[in-house]
């Protein structure tokens, strides 16, 4: 029995669990886990994994899976936008939509200390200027196991790969 078949995740469409075990197969294999903690989802969901380096001592963060009763959405933690222009004028439409669509526009809440709001990610795609909130930043809804392939390849643009696990010393 896996972890979903609890009766607490009984909200959890049968695709979402499929993703949920994908994506945690995949990314255990790049060497990240949510260390089979499922937490509250607080404001942004029913449940949350929360994913980190597994066996990394610091706590960053580099993804989260938000379950909600309306389906899952995968979010990922990228800085350096600008230094990923190519890849991502030229990534499919499903994973361009977090960094061009209008959900996580800055709106300029004054949230800023020393002129330069903490919380803004600035970059520029296509030409256009673009401020996202960090707070709604980079959020895949209705993740799915088809596009799996997409979102690791996107993590990995991000996050190479420093070497394949099962090759450490």
């Amino acid at each position: 029995m896996d972890i979903f078949d609890e009766v607490r995740f009984d909200y959890l469409s049968p695709e979402n669990k499929s993703f949920l075990l994908h994506f945690d197969r995949e990314m255990g294999r790049l060497g990240y886990g949510f260390g089979g903690e499922i937490g509250s989802g607080y404001c942004w969901g029913k449940h949350m994994l929360i994913y980190r380096r597994s066996g990394a001592k610091s706590p960053r963060v580099f993804a989260r899976v938000y379950l909600r009763e309306t389906g899952i959405s995968l979010r990922y933690f990228l800085n350096d936008i600008d230094r990923h222009r190519k890849y991502l004028e030229s990534a499919p439409g499903h994973i361009q939509a977090p960094f061009i669509g209008p959900y996580g526009d800055c709106r300029h809440c004054h949230n800023e200390k020393d002129g330069k709001c903490r919380f803004r990610k600035s970059y520029t795609l296509f030409n256009r200027f673009i401020e996202k909130c960090n707070g709604y930043t980079f959020e895949f809804p209705n993740s799915t196991v088809e596009k799996l392939p997409d979102y690791i390849a996107l993590f990995l643009e991000f996050f190479p790969a420093r070497q394949a696990i099962g090759s450490r010393n």
